[in-house]
C-alpha cells in the first residue's frame, strides 16, 4: 500500500513538474511596448547560439524596463563589451531574468552601482549583491534600455535562465506575446557525400539542390541521383510579421520515406555547449561564403543536447535501385512551419567531381595533444582544440607564422610563443604579437612577456606577426573647451583614440579626486556625469590619463569653470 502511495505522489509530482515546465503566466512582458524582435532565442551567431530574445525599441534608448515578477538582484555586471550594463534577477520559481545592453539602471539600483563603481575605482564590474538586498516587484522599475557593450543597436537582450543550472532557455515559451504568422524562408538546400565512395549527382563533394515552390507553398527539389550514406543541410531564416530580420528557426525535421530520423528544437542549451554551434553548421562553407548551412545530420564532435531525435546521426544510406522520399520541415515556435520534399533515385554514376583532402606535413589528432616547432615560433594546441582530425598547414617565415586557415573552428585556445632572442631592446618594449587580418593590417592579441618568450592564447587561426607601436592614445575633449564655464552641463565627454594596440585602461581624476568616466569603445567617448561628486570649487582640474595595451601612455589636462 506504501509503494501504491508513494508511487501515486511521485506520478503527481512529475506530472504538475512537467506541466508547469514552462509557466505561461508567471511573467509580464519586460516592456510596455508591443515585442518585435530583432533576434530569436538559439539564432546562429559568430561561433555561439544566441542565448535570449532581442527586442526592438523603437531605435530609441532609455524605455523603462520593468521586473517580469517578484524577484532579488543576484548580479550586475557593467563592461564595456559583451552584454554592456546587465541586471540579474532571480524569482522565487527557480527562474532568473536576464536584462542586457541597458542604458542604466533604476534609481536605487544605480545608486549601489555607482557606489561599487567608487569602491573599485573601475567602471568595470562584476558583483553579487547579497540575496535581498535589492529586492524587485513585478511591474516595477529596474532599468532604462540602451545600446552598450556589443550592441549593434539599440535594443533590450532578455534572457529566462534556470536559478540552479544556469541553463537559457526560449523566453517566448513563457507566453509573451509576438505577432507571427510567417513562415520559415528556405533560401538554400545541399546534400552531402559522408561515406568513402558516396556519390550526389556525380559528386563526391557538396552539391547545391534547386528547388522550387508548389501550388500548398511547400518546395519539391529536383531529383537527386545517389550511392552511399548522404546527409542534407538547408540554409534557412525565420521572420516575425513587423519585423524584417532574418531570425533564427525554432525548430528542424528530417524524414525519409515518412520516418522521423533527426530533430532538434531550440527550448534551451547549456552555455558550455554553445561554441558547438560549429559542429551544427557547415563552417567551412561559412568562412568562405558568409551564409550558415544547418546540417540535418551530426558530424564529429557534435555533443549538442538539442536533438529530439537521431537515427543513424541523421545521415541516410542510399542503396542502388531504391527510392527514398526525403522530408524536411521548417517550424518557428509560432506553429508556423516550410516544408521541402527532396525525390533520391538509388543510382551509381561515374563521378565528376571527386573530393581531394590537402595533404600537409603534419597531421592533427583531434583528440591528443600537439605540439609543433617552427623555430623562432612554437605551438601548442591542448586535446580537443579542434573537432577533428585533419591535415595542418603551419608555415614560418622571418617573424611571420601561418597557422592554417579560418576554414577550420576551433574549439578551445591554443598557444603560440615567439623566442625574442636577438631583438632590439627598443622594438619588444612596445612589441606584441598581432594576427594579420586580409588586409594585412595587424591586429593586437594579447601577449604574455617572459624573458624572451612572448606568448599569445588564441582561438583564431591564420597569420601571426611581431609587431611594434609606438604612438600613445590621442585624448580630446568632446564637448567643451578649455577654461569654459559648464555649469548648465549635464555631463562631460572626450574622445580617445588608439591606432594600433587598443586601449587598454583610463583613468580621470577631478581636483585631484578620482572620477567615475563611462567608456563606450562602439563611440570611443569617456562620458564623466556632474552629478556623480558636487563639486566645491568654482574651478576645476581635470586629468585624464589614457594607456594602450603595450604601455603607452597619454595625460590630457584641463580646466573649466562651475557653479
Amino acid at each position: 500500500m506504501k509503494k501504491r502511495i508513494y508511487l501515486l505522489a511521485f506520478l503527481l509530482v512529475h506530472l504538475v513538474s512537467g506541466q508547469e515546465k514552462f509557466p505561461k503566466d508567471a511573467f509580464r512582458s519586460p516592456l510596455d511596448i508591443p515585442l518585435i524582435l530583432a533576434g530569436t532565442f538559439g539564432e546562429l551567431r559568430s561561433n555561439h547560439f544566441h542565448a535570449g530574445i532581442d527586442i526592438k525599441t523603437q531605435q530609441r534608448q532609455g524605455l523603462p524596463i520593468y521586473a517580469i515578477a517578484d524577484g532579488t538582484v543576484t548580479r550586475i555586471k557593467v563592461s564595456h563589451w559583451g552584454y554592456g550594463k546587465a541586471l540579474y534577477v532571480a524569482h522565487p520559481n527557480g527562474y532568473t531574468s536576464v536584462y542586457a545592453h541597458l542604458q542604466k539602471f533604476s534609481p536605487a539600483i544605480e545608486e549601489f552601482v555607482k557606489k561599487t563603481q567608487y569602491q573599485k575605482r573601475s567602471y568595470e564590474i562584476e558583483v553579487f549583491p547579497e540575496y535581498g538586498k535589492l529586492k524587485v516587484y513585478k511591474d516595477s522599475l529596474i532599468a532604462y534600455t540602451g545600446n552598450t557593450g556589443g550592441s549593434s543597436g539599440p535594443h533590450l537582450h532578455f534572457e529566462i535562465r534556470s536559478s540552479v543550472s544556469e541553463k537559457p532557455t526560449n523566453p517566448l515559451l513563457y507566453g509573451l506575446d509576438v505577432r507571427d504568422a510567417t513562415n520559415p524562408t528556405l533560401q538554400g538546400l545541399y546534400a552531402y557525400p559522408l561515406s568513402p565512395g558516396a556519390l550526389v549527382n556525380q559528386s563526391e563533394m557538396r552539391v547545391q539542390i534547386p528547388f522550387s515552390r508548389q501550388a500548398d507553398g511547400s518546395f519539391l527539389a529536383e531529383e537527386i541521383k545517389a550511392t552511399g550514406i548522404i546527409g542534407f543541410g538547408v540554409a534557412a531564416y525565420d521572420r516575425q510579421d513587423l519585423a524584417a530580420n532574418q531570425n533564427g528557426l525554432y525548430e528542424l525535421e528530417q524524414k525519409v520515406n515518412g520516418t522521423l530520423i533527426s530533430a532538434f528544437d531550440f527550448d534551451s542549451f547549456s552555455f558550455g555547449e554553445t561554441r558547438l554551434i560549429n559542429t551544427l553548421i557547415d563552417y567551412e562553407y561559412m568562412s568562405k561564403y558568409r551564409r550558415r548551412i544547418q546540417r540535418c545530420f551530426k558530424v564529429a564532435g557534435n555533443e549538442l543536447s538539442i536533438y529530439k531525435q537521431l537515427k543513424n546521426d541523421g545521415k541516410i544510406y542510399v542503396e542502388e535501385g531504391l527510392n527514398y522520399t526525403v522530408e524536411i520541415n521548417l517550424k518557428d515556435l509560432a506553429g508556423n512551419s516550410t516544408k521541402v520534399f527532396i525525390p533520391v533515385t538509388g543510382r551509381r554514376e561515374a563521378p565528376l567531381k571527386k573530393k581531394e583532402v590537402p595533404k600537409t606535413e603534419r597531421y592533427i589528432v583531434a583528440g591528443k595533444p600537439n605540439n609543433f616547432d617552427l623555430g623562432k615560433a612554437k605551438l601548442y594546441f591542448p586535446a580537443n582544440t579542434f573537432y577533428h582530425d585533419f591535415y595542418i598547414d603551419l608555415r614560418a617565415k622571418g617573424d611571420t607564422v601561418t597557422v592554417h586557415n579560418n576554414s577550420i573552428p576551433v574549439q578551445k585556445n591554443f598557444t603560440l610563443s615567439f623566442n625574442t632572442e636577438g631583438y632590439e631592446e627598443s622594438f619588444l618594449k612596445n612589441a606584441f604579437i598581432a594576427r594579420l587580418d586580409d588586409e594585412l593590417k595587424p591586429n593586437y592579441t594579447k601577449t604574455y612577456k617572459r624573458g624572451n618568450t612572448f606568448t599569445t592564447r588564441t582561438r583564431n587561426l591564420g597569420t601571426f606577426t611581431l609587431a611594434q607601436d609606438t604612438v600613445p592614445p590621442k585624448i580630446r575633449p568632446k564637448n567643451f573647451k578649455s577654461k569654459q564655464w559648464l555649469t548648465n552641463y549635464r555631463y562631460l565627454s572626450l574622445l580617445i583614440s588608439d591606432d594600433l594596440s587598443g586601449i587598454k585602461t583610463y583613468e580621470a581624476t577631478l581636483n585631484g579626486e578620482w572620477i567615475l568616466m563611462e567608456y563606450e569603445p562602439k563611440t570611443r567617448t569617456l562620458t564623466y556625469n556632474f552629478d556623480d561628486i558636487i563639486l566645491d570649487k568654482k574651478q576645476c582640474n581635470l586629468q585624464v590619463v589614457v594607456t594602450d595595451n603595450v604601455g603607452n601612455s597619454t595625460t590630457f589636462t584641463s580646466s573649466f569653470y562651475r557653479k
